[in-house]
């Protein structure tokens, strides 16, 4: 996690800046720029989209989106995943969906990068929670488990490649193994 040294800047002057690759976060005044995605993050991410977007966009329940800004209760960060309950996302006055999301995630999925602090997406997890996010999860894949977050700050880890995880109540109709998403690095 690379801080980059500036003055401290308000989250509207923060999101004035252009976007970068990797993204910045706005956390308490400082701009905190994520890990570079390598190539067991980017499969996780990819595929876990798109299993959820698959059982969940086609019932109109729920849509995942990668790397998403989310801008909500004076933090500006962008999970790894982020899950919007159909009904909560924004849209333009078109109908179609709005570039800007100044709202928290119905479900925040964070997948942990070497060499990145599991405090710092903890903490972006807990903040998400205490806004109104119905489940956190993390996974590392160096370990092939998945820590999971619930609403009452609580947390399980999920290590048995049988187990069914759980999912936010939304989401109840998608039954996924921690064994099919760590299997998803072998294909």
């Amino acid at each position: 996690m690379l801080k980059i040294p500036t003055k401290l800047l308000s989250l509207e002057e923060f999101l004035h800046i252009p976007e970068t690759k990797p993204a910045n976060e706005y956390i308490n005044g400082e701009i905190i720029q994520k890990p570079m995605p390598q190539g067991k993050h980017s499969i996780l991410q990819r595929e876990l989209s798109f299993a959820l977007t698959l059982a969940l966009k086609t019932e109109k329940i729920a849509q995942a989106f990668p790397e998403l800004r989310c801008t909500f209760g004076g933090r500006s960060i962008v999970p790894d995943v982020s899950v919007f309950r159909t009904e909560r996302i924004p849209r333009d006055r078109d109908g179609q969906v709005a570039n800007l999301f100044h709202l928290h995630p119905d479900w925040t999925i964070e997948i942990l990068s070497p060499q990145q602090s599991q405090s710092k997406v903890i903490r972006n997890i807990l903040y998400c929670l205490d806004h109104g996010t119905e489940m956190g999860w993390l996974l590392d894949p160096a370990e092939s488990l998945i820590f999971v977050y619930g609403i009452d700050r609580s947390v399980r880890v999920f290590e048995d490649v049988n187990v069914v995880l759980p999912m936010p109540e939304f989401a109840g109709v998608f039954q996924l193994k921690l064994g099919e998403i760590f299997a998803w690095l072998k294909e």
